[in-house]
């Protein structure tokens, strides 16, 4: 079903307006035939009833909204007008800086407005009077400054909300109409604001300078993800929108194609979710407006941390970490995620990669449980000191499911999923729990989660070592969240 349904009013119009003209009679005396459009494809009630996304995915557009045209918002997301964290994840983001920090890398967080908030003008009456847009706004520029009392360098990007633009420059919207990425428009206009506040960093100016230029390299076709689910549940399809693509080349040198090359040496990275891939040239309009080069390793379906974790465990951070590091996320991803936190800061400090190893192991894993390293000589291996490395020797391995076991009886079971869109090593390391009373706890031994039934044996190795206590990461952790 198409999004729009044309009505043909006058049909004796037109056929007096063949008549006349197969009779000799002038265009200009014969009457145009009218037409009008009426939209047809609202949504469908099953749309408006949460239980009826049942799959995790699905619960990400819980539950739609019908707008203007072809516009569609999700309740939860779009139209939230919270903005927050709990205690826990102000305290982990407040160590996470601080970790940061010690090794001269200055992050700067780029949280990303709503689509309720940007594009609020495209709600229907009943929708635009419903959704607290001013209660919206206050808490998400509360939002912006916890962060910046965390120590985070953050642009303000509260002036692209309430977007209205004139009706000669709809396809210059900030974000897709039926799809939760922005435009290209909108990385553009996210890019100015971001590039003026990196530029205030002391750090900058010792950063080596670069022209570029940003052109028009071609139409993209975005059936929307808002789109897609509204079709799942009700049946109906929407028109493809097509969107103008940009590429971003160095000023006056010959393009190669490799924005990103190793030739510029960049001092500043690029983190982040699918809105910072390619498509809608966020890297490039970035390096337009700042002036230097970049190095985008954000991928598509990475979502909070992935792209954060892939870059951290590569040797490129690990041998020279950049000056500025841009991570870009919205306001979708919880951050308050315990085990995102265990892992970044492991590595971070490269794991156990160079350090003394407290206890090892080593096996070929079977279908089940495999006992992989147990505590035969009682080491004191407690958590609030020690972190694990994992590394399986098949490195498309993206799945650690563990057991850890502590002396008083205790385990904890963990569970990580790398994306599937991600580049891995096979590698898994994290910091033993330290939250609530976990700290405390000694280590007993690890077991590993082994491959399906029928599937090849895994070969996997792993280190327990002392982590590296970061400088800051300890008292002032505590008021982070007040």
């Amino acid at each position: 079903m198409r999004p729009h349904l044309i009505k043909l009013l006058s049909l004796s119009a037109l056929t007096a307006g063949i008549l006349a003209a197969s009779g000799g009679v002038r265009a200009d005396e014969a009457k145009a035939p009218a037409f009008s459009a009426e939209p047809c494809c609202n949504l469908c009630p099953e749309a408006h009833d949460a239980k009826n996304y049942t799959t995790r995915y699905q619960q990400n557009f819980t539950t739609l909204v019908q707008a203007q045209g072809d516009w569609l918002f999700r309740t939860q997301e779009d139209l939230r007008t919270e903005f927050d964290t709990t205690p826990a994840g102000y305290k982990r983001m407040k160590e996470l800086h601080d970790a940061f920090k010690s090794k001269g890398v200055e992050l700067v967080v780029v949280y990303q407005p709503t689509r309720g908030l940007v594009n609020r003008n495209k709600l229907n009456p009943q929708e635009k009077a419903q959704f607290d847009f001013d209660k919206a706004l206050k808490n998400y520029k509360t939002m912006l400054g916890r962060f910046a009392q965390m120590g985070y360098v953050v642009p303000d990007l509260s002036p692209l909300t309430n977007e209205s633009l004139p009706d000669t420059l709809p396809a210059h919207d900030f974000y897709f109409r039926g799809d939760q990425h922005w435009t290209p428009y909108g990385a553009q206009r996210t890019a100015k604001i971001v590039a003026d506040k990196v530029k205030q960093i002391p750090g900058f100016a010792d950063i080596p300078k670069r022209e570029f230029e940003t052109h028009k390299s071609g139409r993209m076709g975005k059936t929307g993800t808002l789109h897609n689910m509204a079709g799942q549940l009700c049946g109906t399809s929407y028109a493809i929108q097509y969107m103008d693509q940009f590429t971003t080349e160095p000023k006056g040198e010959a393009g190669d194609g490799d924005l990103f090359s190793d030739a510029g040496n960049p001092e500043i990275t690029l983190v982040g979710t699918s809105h910072s891939g390619k498509n809608y040239n966020f890297a490039g309009f970035l390096q337009e407006a700042i002036g230097a080069d970049i190095l985008n390793v954000a991928f598509p379906g990475g979502g909070l941390e992935g792209s954060m974790l892939q870059y951290l465990g590569s040797e490129e951070f690990q041998t020279k970490p950049p000056k500025i590091l841009i991570w870009e996320f919205s306001p979708l991803y919880r951050l308050d995620q315990e085990t995102t936190y265990r892992q970044m800061m492991a590595l971070l400090d490269n794991g156990c990669e160079g350090k003394d190893a407290q206890m090892t192991g080593s096996t070929t894993l079977k279908p089940g449980k495999n006992e992989l390293m147990v505590n035969t000589k009682n080491l004191n291996l407690q958590n609030s000191s020690h972190q694990v490395d994992i590394r399986f020797a098949d490195p498309s391995v993206k799945t650690l499911q563990a057991t850890l076991w502590y002396m008083n009886g205790r385990h904890e079971d963990i569970k990580i999923e790398k994306p599937e869109t991600s580049d891995t090593d096979g590698r898994f390391a994290f910091e033993l729990r330290t939250d609530e009373d976990w700290g405390s706890q000694n280590l007993l031994a690890v077991e590993v989660q082994g491959p399906e039934a029928g599937a090849a044996p895994q070969k996997v190795e792993a280190k327990i070592c002392k982590r590296n206590v970061f400088p800051g990461t300890g008292q002032r952790t505590a008021q982070a969240g007040q």
